[in-house]
């Protein structure tokens, strides 16, 4: 039977099922493995939509994620998201963890009950490879082979019933985008089947012996490979030319910068204003005292100078989501390294400093693909450097408070949204500079070539798109939040002491004023008072953080407490002072949880101390300079 139709096609073969999955405390566990752009994350958000939770395996950096399987199954099913990889042969850290995993070998960590591998129907020899590892697990598996559509569509087609009797598991067409054929995934929670003995499986960690047996499955289970997409082809003319590519990589990310400044910053005005309007009827109905002075000048003032930037920082994670799933994001990668290999690194190092505009920690993480020592730790020292949302907060601020939203080009694009792309630019070019010294110094090596698998264009899911948003937005108000909770509290109770007759003092007389003020002289250079010395200190937990710490000060503070915080702002820096102020945060390392994984990665605490210091000597002569420099100007 050959099948292109993009049906629930499932052939369960001869295989001999078994008792639906159980375990001794009710819960039953699925592994989703697969190789990297098989569409598995993809497939695993359509598997378990919003329940899912993000967590750290025991003892390693490596991240996973967990979600309830949705649907009718007749008990909960716990899905695992298992790295993306392309064999257990434990090269990386990511192998070795899944391979672990599936064995049941990571202590508190439990032992799968069956495994779904999700393979590309598309590019299916490429992607076989893994496959005789997983089977040799000897759990129940059933082998998904994504993006059916694209394979009908082009003219695609496989015989399942051979490709199952082949390889000994139960294989089912599926397409995670649109959701055909997922109810094979159901039907074999009902009953499981353990992949049958093969006598053909290759030599597991012999990459030429694996490459052969995929080729031999591909011939007996009748494969044709789809058409290559005309699409692609053309697309690829433009976006990877020497010249054209480099151009629209700059269009692309401009585009976005000025789409969170037209769109985002009216979403975030407007979301200030309700958050205030909640603030002041609920707390306001409070007695005066303490207790309102804290929920509404101290908490509330605190956390929501945070919130209302989420319309922008989501705006940015949409377009980096669709950037990535559209598959565009990997060939820039391909043009970057035209200027990573001039300065020692490749296109390797640039996929994690790609991410680490989202975070550096994952980005950090993700530098474990790198397989020279030397271009691994150059990358992990210069990835903090690269612009992570959780600088959007305080950059976006500060330009709405000092730089006027001229338009330019028609009004296509603004001097706010340039103004951001020059500090995301900044940040890379010290990136970049610091590469280059520590490649031609303390950890020069060899030159790498440098190869990636090129996913097909496609078209992003709505679906996919808006669980991630989701997530995202869950983990960065939860992260920050629990932060600025703590922070908020601690700030509220050092401006409301000493008491005076019963009072509270004047805000620059209480305890954080006097802390503050004795910080002054230190940072006075940088165009900053006390209170912005108090918001650089509070941010060393988090970037974030600072915006929180103004939105307390000045809501306590009575002076300040009727303004919005770009009004406030405005009080307390001038222009040079302002520009000192993003221009230190481009450089600092202003996160300890950054420092925390470097330490983990490099297995020493010499490199983060070492990067700590060398970043803020870094951030405090720039802001200096940069202070001094405006200061002068603005005379003329």
């Amino acid at each position: 039977m050959k099948l292109s139709s993009i049906t629930a096609s499932t052939s369960w073969h001869t295989l001999e099922p078994r008792e639906a999955l159980s375990s001794p405390n009710g819960k039953r566990t699925i592994a989703l493995i697969g190789p990297p752009n098989s569409g598995k994350s993809t497939l695993f958000n359509r598997l378990t939509l919003l329940t899912q939770k993000v967590a750290n395996y025991p003892g390693v950096t490596v991240e996973y994620r967990t979600g309830r399987l949705v649907g009718e199954i007749g008990f909960e099913i716990e899905v695992v998201d298992l790295p993306g990889i392309r064999g257990l042969a434990s090269y990386s850290e990511d192998e070795e963890v899944a391979s672990k995993a599936l064995r049941g070998k990571i202590p508190g960590v439990a032992k799968p009950d069956a495994i779904l591998v999700v393979l590309d129907s598309t590019h299916l020899e490429r992607h076989l490879t893994l496959l005789p590892s997983v089977l040799a697990v000897a759990l129940p598996t059933l082998v998904l082979l994504n993006m059916s559509d694209e394979l009908q569509k082009r003219e695609g087609s496989i015989d399942l019933v051979r490709l199952a009797g082949t390889i000994g598991a139960p294989v089912a067409l599926v397409s995670a985008k649109n959701g055909a054929g997922l109810d094979a995934v159901r039907v074999f929670c009902q009953q499981p089947v353990f992949p049958a003995s093969q006598d053909n499986f290759p030599i597991l960690q012999n990459v030429s012996a694996c490459h052969k047996w995929a080729q031999q499955i591909r011939k007996e289970s009748d494969y044709k490979a789809p058409v290559p997409s005309a699409w692609t082809k053309r697309l690829d003319e433009i976006l990877l030319h020497v010249v054209w590519g480099p151009v629209v990589f700059g269009v692309v990310v401009l585009t976005v910068f000025q789409s969170v400044f037209s769109i985002g910053q009216p979403l975030s005005n407007h979301f200030q204003v309700l958050l205030d309007a909640v603030g002041k009827d609920v707390f306001q109905r409070l007695p005066d005292g303490w207790l309102q002075s804290l929920l509404l000048n101290g908490i509330w003032r605190g956390f929501s100078s945070i919130l209302v930037f989420v319309p922008q920082i989501l705006l940015l994670f949409l377009f980096i989501a669709v950037l990535e799933d559209s598959g565009y994001l990997a060939r820039a990668a391909l043009t970057a390294d035209r200027v990573m290999q001039r300065i020692g690194l490749n296109g390797k190092s640039f996929v994690p400093l790609l991410s680490a505009y989202a975070c550096a920690i994952p980005a950090i993480m993700a530098t474990r693909t790198i397989e020279d020592r030397r271009d691994r730790l150059a990358t992990i020292l210069i990835t903090p450097f690269m612009t992570c949302s959780a600088r959007l907060p305080i950059y976006t601020l500060t330009i709405a408070a000092f730089v006027p939203n001229t338009k330019y080009l028609g009004g296509l694009f603004g001097l706010q949204a340039t103004a951001m792309l020059c500090l995301y630019v900044l940040g890379f070019l010290a990136a970049m500079l610091t590469a280059f010294l520590l490649k031609s110094s303390i950890l020069k090596s060899s030159g790498m070539p440098f190869s990636m698998e090129l996913p097909e264009y496609r078209m992003p899911s709505l679906r996919s798109l808006a669980v991630r948003l989701i997530d995202r937005c869950r983990v960065f108000v939860m992260n920050a939040g629990a932060v600025i909770l703590i922070v908020a509290i601690v700030l509220w109770v050092l401006t409301y002491f000493p008491l005076s007759s019963g009072e509270p003092p004047a805000i620059q007389d209480s305890v954080i004023g006097h802390l503050g003020r004795s910080i002054e002289p230190f940072i006075h250079p940088l165009g900053f008072n006390w209170k912005i010395g108090i918001g650089l200190f509070t941010s060393i937990f988090a970037r974030e953080v600072i915006v929180g710490t103004f939105g307390t000060i000045y809501g306590v503070d009575p002076e300040t407490r009727s303004l919005n915080l770009q009004e406030a702002l405005r009080r307390d820096l001038s222009p040079a002072g302002a520009a000192a102020l993003v221009v230190f945060f481009a450089f600092a390392l202003q996160c300890t949880s950054t420092l925390a994984v470097v330490r983990r990665e490099t297995n020493s605490w010499k490199w983060p101390v070492l990067q700590f210091l060398y970043m803020g000597m870094l951030a405090f002569t720039s802001a200096w300079l940069t202070n001094l420099v405006v200061s002068q100007l603005s005379r003329f």
